[in-house]
């Protein structure tokens, strides 16, 4: 105050003298921008000055997440909200350009757990939640199904993507029966004024060949569309030259048009149609035989896959937002376990209307849903199902101070096979002093199937369900607390979650379904630190995950999730020059199942780099994975010495394959 500084007491308040005359008054306050006025002061008078402070303008700030359905931004959503950037994605697609597998399994509080080491198959567990719990859309659309299934992220190519957002814990009272352990929304590139096109070509070390192609158009003031082509392909590798191949063989293509509008007043438009075709196979190598059988034993899966959807919205009385969404898919399968083939159709449709609207300090949306899932085997039609699940949901978020902000959302959908299930959630946002916390709490449900993680790699000609099965139930809580200062950004997340009824699979006797009288928990911490001064960035995480799962009467931790794994994550990143990153990982021991080996598996070291290089309109990159070459073979067999009740030949994959892996390519933009 010129020129003098004063300091408020909490109440942001203080009381000065000052001379009559012009007075300059300028506030600072951390995590806010500074705000100044000028007043004139007469002889004798008493004046109150407000001043309101804005929060701290940053890049997070710009970020608009469509996943909690309010299109708020991130640092305004009372619920906690995970967003992976372009500029990271593209950091993670260099590393594998043809699945997203990479992208999220680096992601803190997130685990892709390899669930068939014959064909590569991954399932992605949030917080320790088994991956089927796990809902998977496009653009807010569920292009993938009720579930994405295992191979279903080796299918999806991450060139267009512009942003990923992740909401980890039960969110079923926002997205229904598929979404009791977390929501993955992975939202498209739009396109920009002007038309670019995008070419990436990559091939590695263990014979992995990707050619990606992306187009972008302005078709008018107010229509837009991209295109994505991309063509995948795998060798089959023996890394040990134990006649098993440790990478399988595959040959992928996948073709994905986006039709874009905008009028400019509200109104919006999008649409999007799909085709995936996949043939993948494993198992022994060509000319070899496993000792006890004799004979070769193959793994093959073959996939046809068509997908469409659509959504828009429009303004009413120029105070509601209206919406409509609608998607279909079809997915067919032929899958060979040795002597054994299936083949199933599955089938999935959805809809959904809402109406969102806002007052002072308050947005609320309120919608109704419907949705089916139908699966057809052709060999076992005895495990056909055909689920419809119509819902109501409602949500409201209110500002109620400055440092509080409340939200409280609730769902009500009629399972045609389980019943009705209410599923409500509730969060609390509060910011003061820099600091950001919130709570959250939710149930939801999950209507099962035969198609667990086990199933799909097993195949279901050994499942045996001895009983009708229910309805899944599941609880979550959290706290998160961040803080920003200066360049870094810290946060720290507590979590449990709980599963009543959970379906067991006992592998000792075949594949046996029965839903577990003891409930399943999982407790743990989440430890993020971002550092971004520019060229650099520095990221590290750690998670703690007690994970612990009904078995044969007793509660042992999940097999295959460690309980202790970290991060870090260095980048040195110019425009118009490149990029240079390393990475280091770290897995802790995890408890193994039907491994005749060992009980639990060795914790291990992963180390990686990447640099990128650039000439004008291409650019040149390198990457090594795995260069520490940790392998899991270099432990134990990956075969069995006997075929296991389930009819699987491996153990579970606990640990690389693929041991160290070099690739490289080039992009071009034009």
């Amino acid at each position: 105050m010129n020129g003098k500084v004063h300091r408020t007491n909490e109440g942001g308040t203080v009381n000065v003298t000052v001379q009559p005359g012009t007075i300059r008054i300028a506030v600072k306050a951390q995590g806010f921008a500074p705000a100044e006025t000028v007043v004139e002061v007469r002889t004798g008078e008493q004046r109150t000055i407000v001043l309101e402070l804005l929060p701290q303008p940053t890049m997070e700030e710009e970020i608009t997440v469509a996943a909690t359905r309010t299109n708020k931004r991130i640092d305004d959503v009372p619920m906690r909200v995970e967003v992976l950037e372009r500029e990271e994605i593209e950091e993670k697609m260099l590393m594998t350009p043809g699945d997203i597998v990479m992208m999220l399994n680096e992601m803190g509080g997130m685990r892709v757990q390899a669930t068939s080491p014959s064909l590569g198959a991954a399932s992605v567990r949030i917080q320790g939640m088994r991956g089927r719990y796990t809902r998977f859309l496009s653009d807010g659309l569920p292009l993938f199904g009720e579930q994405v299934g295992s191979l279903g992220l080796l299918q999806i190519p991450p060139v267009d993507l512009g942003q990923v957002e992740v909401i980890k814990g039960v969110a079923s009272a926002l997205y229904g029966a598929g979404a009791m352990g977390g929501v993955v929304n992975l939202i498209s590139r739009r396109p920009g004024k002007g038309r670019e096109r995008e070419i990436l070509v990559n091939r590695s070390s263990r014979g992995a060949t990707d050619a990606v192609f992306w187009y972008s158009a302005p078709l008018s003031e107010r229509w837009g569309l991209t295109f994505l082509g991309s063509a995948n392909s795998q060798q089959r590798t023996d890394v040990n030259d134990d006649g098993w191949a440790d990478l399988p063989g595959y040959l992928r293509g996948v073709i994905r048009p986006r039709l874009f509008w905008d009028a400019g007043d509200g109104r919006t438009f999008f649409a999007t149609a799909g085709t995936t075709v996949e043939n993948r196979s494993g198992g022994t190598m060509t000319g070899r035989v496993l000792a006890a059988p004799g004979t070769p034993y193959s793994e093959a899966l073959d996939t046809r896959r068509v997908d469409g959807g659509v959504s828009g919205q429009m303004l009413l009385g120029g105070k509601y937002v209206f919406t409509a969404r609608a998607a279909a898919a079809q997915q067919r399968h032929r899958h060979q376990f040795g002597e054994a083939v299936e083949r199933d159709r599955h089938d999935t449709a959805f809809s959904e209307v809402a109406l969102r609207g806002t007052a002072p300090r308050q947005t609320w949306v309120a919608g109704a849903a419907v949705e089916y899932d139908g699966y057809r085997n052709r060999v076992l039609p005895r495990f056909d199902h055909d689920f419809t699940i119509p819902g109501v949901f409602v949500q409201d978020d209110v500002d109620v101070k400055r440092w509080l902000s409340l939200t409280a959302s609730g769902r009500v959908d009629h399972h045609s096979v389980f019943g009705t299930f209410l599923s409500p959630r509730v969060g609390a946002l509060l910011r003061g002093g820099g600091w950001t916390s919130r709570l959250s709490l939710g149930t939801g449900f999950f209507g099962p199937s035969v198609l667990t993680e086990e199933t799909e790699a097993a195949g279901l000609g050994r499942v045996s369900v001895p009983r009708p099965l229910t309805a899944e139930r599941g609880r979550s809580a959290s706290i998160d607390v961040s803080r920003t200062v200066g360049p870094g950004n810290y946060s720290m997340t507590v979590f449990r979650s709980r599963v009543a009824h959970p379906i067991e699979v006992d592998r000792s006797l075949g594949l046996v379904l029965t839903n577990a009288v003891q409930s399943a928990t999982n407790t743990g911490v989440d430890l993020v630190a971002t550092l971004r001064r520019a060229p650099f960035a520095l990221t590290a995480t750690y998670t703690y995950v007690r994970s612990r799962e009904p078995e044969s009467g007793f509660l042992v931790d999940a097999a295959l999730m460690p309980r202790h794994s970290a991060g870090i994550v260095g980048m040195w990143e110019r425009d118009g020059t490149g990029r240079v990153g390393v990475e280091w990982y770290y897995t802790g021991t995890q408890r193994l199942e039907e491994n005749p080996f060992r009980e639990g598996s060795e914790p291990y070291l992963i180390v990686g780099a990447l640099a990128e290089r650039q000439f004008g309109r291409l650019r040149v990159f390198v990457n090594g994975e795995n260069l520490s070459g940790v392998k899991q073979t270099r432990f134990d067999p990956l075969i069995r010495p006997a075929r296991a009740p389930d009819g699987r030949w491996t153990v579970d994959a606990w640990a690389p394959l693929e041991g160290r892996n070099v690739n490289g390519g080039i992009r071009l933009h034009f």
